[in-house]
C-alpha cells in the first residue's frame, strides 16, 4: 500500500482529545489510495508516530466494491519495513517482484518483508465479494533486519480462542500465551477482538510494551472513553491490563509492541535513517534497478516517485522529535 503524503505539522488537532496521562485519542484523516479508494490514516499523527514498531495504520471501508473496481494500487516500492495486511470483508490479490502471486480473504494474513527493497502491487480480482474492508500496517524493521533480503508470507491460519465475550485472532507476535506464525523482528503484538456481548473484557498486558485500540467496525468505551471507527486510542507504557467494554458484533484491534528506538526517515513508501538513503532508494527506483525488481503478473506502469522536498529529510524519534 502507498503512502502519498508528508506527516502534517506538529500541532493540536481539532477532535483530538487527551484520554489520561500518557493516552491520546487520535482521530484519523482521509487519504486517497489510488484512483478508487480512500483509506483512514492513523499513523503516523502529528502526537504520537509510532505504537512499538507499527509506524502506519491505514483503515479501509467497508466500501461497496460490487460495481466498482475495488482497490487499484499498481507496483509500487518499499524499503525498511514489513507491510501487514488484514481483511474483515472482501479479497485482495497481492502480487511482488519475488514472483508471489497471493490472494488473502479474512480470517488470512499476508506479511511482506522489504529488507533492502522489494516491489509490489495490490488490487481486487475481477470476481470479487461485493465488500471491501480491511486494515493496512507497516511495521518499522531494526538494523540488521532492514538490510536483509526480501521475503512473503501468507498465512492461512491463526492461533485464534474465545475469552469471555471476546473472540481473539492472534495476527503477529505474542498474547493470551499464543504465539502467531508470523515472522516478526522486534518484540510486538497485533490481534483482532471479537465482541460476542457487551460484558466488559480485561485484557492482561505487559508494562514495558505501549499499546494501541482501533475499533474497525463497530464501537467500545475504554474506561469511560468511546471508540468509534475513524478514530485510534493510543495507550502509553506501564499498564498491566486493560478494562473494554464492546458492543456486541464490534472487531477492534489491539496493536503493541515495546518502544521503537532508532529514529527513522519516512517517506513515500520508504523507511530509512537518513536523508541519503531515501534520495537513493528513490532514484533506484526511478531507474528501474534490479534493487525493487519487477512485480510478476502485473503490466501496469509502475508508480513514479514523487518530488523530493526542496529542504533535507530529518529523521524523527517516536514522539516527532527532529533530530538536528
Amino acid at each position: 500500500m502507498e503512502r502519498t503524503e508528508s506527516l502534517p505539522a506538529h500541532t493540536r488537532a481539532p477532535g483530538e482529545a487527551t484520554v489520561d496521562p500518557g493516552s491520546v485519542l487520535l482521530p484519523g484523516h482521509d487519504v486517497p489510495l489510488g484512483r478508487f479508494t480512500t483509506v483512514r490514516r492513523l499513523l503516523p499523527h502529528r502526537r504520537r508516530r509510532m505504537i512499538g514498531a507499527w509506524c502506519f495504520v491505514d483503515h479501509f471501508g467497508p466500501d461497496d466494491v460490487a460495481e466498482r473496481p475495488g482497490m487499484e494500487v499498481p507496483p509500487h516500492p518499499h524499503t525498511g519495513l514489513q507491510t501487514v495486511t488484514w481483511l474483515l470483508d472482501g479479497e485482495i490479490v497481492h502480487r511482488d517482484s519475488l514472483g508471489n502471486v497471493q490472494p488473502i480473504r479474512p480470517g488470512q494474513l499476508n506479511v511482506m518483508t522489504s529488507g533492502h527493497g522489494i516491489a509490489h502491487s495490490e488490487r481486487s480480482p475481477a470476481t470479487r465479494p461485493p465488500l471491501m474492508h480491511g486494515v493496512q500496517l507497516w511495521v518499522a524493521l531494526p538494523d540488521p533486519a532492514r538490510a536483509a533480503a526480501a521475503g512473503f508470507a501468507h498465512h492461512a491460519e491463526l492461533p485464534a480462542w474465545r475469552d469471555g465475550d471476546l473472540d481473539v485472532t492472534l495476527l503477529a507476535g505474542e498474547f493470551g500465551g499464543e504465539r502467531s506464525p508470523a515472522v516478526t523482528h522486534t518484540p510486538l503484538v497485533g490481534a483482532q477482538l471479537t465482541a460476542r456481548g457487551a460484558t466488559p473484557a480485561r485484557l492482561p498486558l505487559r508494562r514495558d510494551f505501549e499499546y494501541g485500540l482501533l475499533a474497525m467496525s463497530g464501537s467500545a468505551e475504554v474506561g469511560d472513553v468511546p471508540l468509534e471507527p475513524g478514530a485510534l486510542l493510543h495507550l502509553g507504557v506501564g499498564r498491566e491490563s486493560l478494562t473494554l467494554t464492546a458492543t456486541p458484533g464490534s472487531r477492534l484491534l489491539l496493536l503493541g509492541g515495546t518502544p521503537f528506538e532508532e529514529p527513522l526517515v519516512m517517506w513515500w513508501n520508504f523507511v530509512g535513517r537518513s536523508h541519503e538513503e531515501i534520495v537513493a532508494a528513490r532514484e533506484e527506483w526511478t531507474a528501474g534497478t534490479a534493487r525493487f525488481g519487477t512485480v510478476v503478473d502485473d503490466a501496469a506502469a509502475p508508480l513514479p516517485a514523487p518530488a523530493l522536498p526542496t529542504t533535507r529529510l530529518k529523521a524523527r524519534t517516536r514522539h516527532g522529535d527532529v533530530l538536528r
